[in-house]
């Protein structure tokens, strides 16, 4: 590749991700102050926040739920938030005793409990293993905060609070997701330690 085409691809990736991030500049103020404060209250009440994803989204979920547990900006006491990606033994055992959709409904069944927040992370919405997550943590009485891109997908109507970047391009979504995740931690910090 030479440079010339790299330097193209990389003003063609900024000119769109500057749209993108206008858009949920635009879209996405309201539902990110409704899901600042749900998990803050919930925080606050010695609930926990439950992050799941699929592929780039599972290596987000983990980054976020390391932001809370250790420390984002503030120097301050741990906050209650897990992954549920990282346990290569759990993820193997429920998907060969049971199904892979079934990896984040089961995880949520042992964990979850009225008043924890679940946070879905999800480019297309479309995954069954979400799908199947989200349903679960509203059975069990999780508010469900979903980090969705396209359309929503399937998982628009059981998050209790969409993000929704509204992209086309797995890359984009998960840029917007990334800004989203941060921004959303600083809330949480910023709301319990000011």
């Amino acid at each position: 590749m030479d440079r010339y085409f790299a330097a193209r691809e990389l003003e063609n990736a900024a000119a769109s991700l500057k749209l993108l991030l206008e858009r949920i500049a635009g879209d996405c103020g309201p539902a990110l102050e409704a899901a600042t404060a749900a998990c803050c209250q919930a925080l606050d009440r010695g609930n926990k926040i439950l992050f799941f994803g699929n592929g780039g989204s599972a290596a987000q979920a983990q980054h976020f739920a390391a932001e809370l547990i250790n420390r984002f900006q503030r120097d301050r006491r741990p906050l209650a938030a897990l992954a549920l990606v990282p346990d290569a033994a759990v993820t193997t055992a429920i998907g060969n005793d049971y199904a892979f959709k079934d990896l984040f409904h089961r995880q949520l069944s042992g964990l979850g409990r009225p008043g924890d927040i679940a946070i879905a992370l999800t480019t297309s919405g479309t995954s069954a293993n979400i799908i199947s997550g989200l349903i679960r943590a509203r059975e069990l009485e999780l508010v469900t905060i979903g980090f969705l891109g396209r359309d929503g997908g399937d998982c628009l109507k059981l998050c209790d609070i969409p993000l929704l970047v509204k992209a086309d391009n797995t890359a984009r979504i998960q840029e917007g997701h990334l800004l989203l995740g941060h921004l959303l931690c600083e809330g949480i910090e910023n709301g319990l330690f000011a």
